[in-house]
């Protein structure tokens, strides 16, 4: 029973500890942010930091639902009006991205540009 509460006292000790370490990461981490906007992406075009992993910080300032997607980097988040959320993106080589939003497929496009 004593190895069982100083167990528990140790895990809740550790957790404590890396729960503060996250949010500094987190902090380092570069930050890009996006806007949806009736049905466009604003900007279009997003510059991003190759081989650094960053957060992309996503806002939908539409009357409806929208969604950030690309096949090829293998991500996705809908977001209803109003919503702000992000997405961690591990570092991407040099190169062009491409982006849509499923519920505007004729104007929510863009492209991410890892440079």
């Amino acid at each position: 029973m004593r190895t069982n509460r100083f167990s528990n006292a140790l895990l809740a000790i550790l957790s404590a500890m890396l729960l503060n370490s996250l949010p500094a990461q987190a902090q380092d981490m570069p930050t890009v942010n996006l806007v949806i906007r009736n049905g466009h992406f604003v900007p279009a075009i997003l510059e991003v930091p190759a081989n650094t992993k960053f957060r992309l910080v996503i806002k939908n300032e539409g009357p409806g639902a929208e969604e950030f997607e690309s096949v090829e980097l293998r991500k996705e988040k809908v977001l209803a009006p109003g919503v702000t959320s992000f997405l961690i993106f591990q570092p991407l080589k040099p190169g062009t991205y491409k982006f849509f939003g499923d519920f505007h497929p004729e104007t929510a496009q863009g492209q991410m540009v890892a440079k």
